[in-house]
């Protein structure tokens, strides 16, 4: 009798190591794991489990989880790649998904320092007393310089109606706490005109690359060819980016027949955009700055490699790469990670780098002259006398 519980124990014991083995060699297998990265894996659990068992207090293992996911993202050295905690997450699906309000300011992102670069009239942040100039310091009483420049713009947009308090940092002044309440800001993202003084310069300014976008340039661009434009100065200053498609519709309006910009992921794979503009273009100038980000660098970097304008200012930001966001499965977080990058017609990838102009103009903070538009102007004037007349 002894004997047969004994041989039942020891089968039992077997089956369940051979199901334990078999569970193992399939998660193996399915995380593609090699010796290597099975020793990896023991190091992390050992060190997991030394935490839970002897730390002098008790901790969340969802804790412990969430801090290695954000470590392991950090090790990336990738500013555009971040662990999303959910209600970090959840803050960036209610920005997509438009259906919040805001306070109506510009913001510029330089050396983890968050500046407010302008002030919509009517808005929130102009009835508060929001300046040009502002440093942004904390966002209801969290440091903006340890965080994300997109998740920066979440927190300070929200449900219209409710409040958020931010530091604000002036020169001359203490720092202090502004509480605005949000509303809903309508912002049209293109604004054109003809530079008063100087016939046939027009002007246009692309604030971000929206859904509605391409449509307002169209408008614009066709607006001032009808006021008689013979040369365009195109500002995409303080752009931060935004939408690659309305980036690449623009492009096919001003860029010559050819290519636009390559997005190539790790493995090769290489998805082009191309122009196929049948007419000349005309003579322009491209104004940039540090603030110039992303889809407004494509559409510089396109403008200038294929010849068809200058740039005019200071190097752009160098966000030349593509993120994608993955929620984590069966939880309310997720991993932004980027997973290609831009390349220029040249073939120029701008990560890190960003756009150097092909002249160089200051804007001092407390300029009265916008001199960097004054540099363009001067310059579009030279290539339309270069250029002769157009009919």
């Amino acid at each position: 009798m002894i004997g047969r519980i004994f041989k039942w124990v020891f089968c039992a014991a077997l089956s369940v190591m051979v199901a334990f083995l078999v569970l193992v060699t399939g998660i193996v297998a399915l995380l593609d794991l090699d010796e290597a990265k099975v020793t990896q894996l023991a190091r992390f659990f050992a060190t997991m489990r030394f935490i839970e068992s002897e730390y002098v207090d008790e901790v969340e293992p969802a804790k412990l989880i969430d801090g290695a996911i954000s470590g392991m993202v950090r090790s990336l050295g990738d500013p555009h790649s971040a662990y999303l905690d959910p209600a970090t997450y959840r803050k960036l699906k209610e920005h997509s998904e438009g259906t919040f309000g805001g306070i109506g300011v510009v913001m510029g992102f330089d050396d983890a320092e968050v500046r407010v670069i302008s002030v919509m009239e009517g808005t929130p942040g102009a009835a508060a007393g929001l300046l040009a100039g502002d440093r942004i310091l904390r966002v209801d009483g969290e440091e903006t310089k340890t965080m994300e420049p997109e998740v920066v713009a979440a927190s300070i947009r929200g449900e219209a109606g409710t409040e958020v308090v931010l530091t604000i940092g002036r020169t001359g002044e203490a720092d202090r706490d502004y509480a605005i309440t949000r509303d809903h800001i309508r912002v049209k993202t293109v604004a054109g005109r003809m530079v008063e003084g100087e016939p046939g310069v027009g002007y246009i300014r692309i604030v971000q690359f929206s859904e509605n976008t391409a449509r307002e340039f169209k408008d614009a661009l066709a607006s001032l060819k009808g006021e008689g434009m013979q040369g365009l100065i195109l500002d995409l200053r303080s752009n931060p980016g935004g939408l690659l498609t309305s980036c690449v519709e623009i492009a096919k309006e001003i860029v010559p027949a050819g290519l636009i910009v390559s997005v190539v992921e790790r493995d090769g794979t290489k998805e082009e955009y191309f122009s196929e503009l049948s007419s000349g273009t005309m003579p322009m100038v491209v104004l940039i700055d540090g603030n110039s980000a992303s889809a407004s660098e494509i559409l510089a970097g396109a403008l200038h490699d294929t010849g068809a304008a200058e740039l005019v200012g200071k190097t752009s930001y160098g966000k030349g790469s593509v993120q994608v966001i993955m929620p984590i499965p069966g939880q309310e977080d997720a991993v932004k990670l980027t997973i290609a990058r831009y390349y220029t017609p040249s073939g120029t990838s701008i990560q890190g780098t960003g756009i150097r102009p092909d002249i160089e103009a200051e804007l001092p903070e407390n300029a009265t002259e916008d001199m960097q538009l004054k540099a363009g102007v001067e310059r579009v004037k030279i290539k339309m006398r270069e250029a002769g007349p157009r009919s």
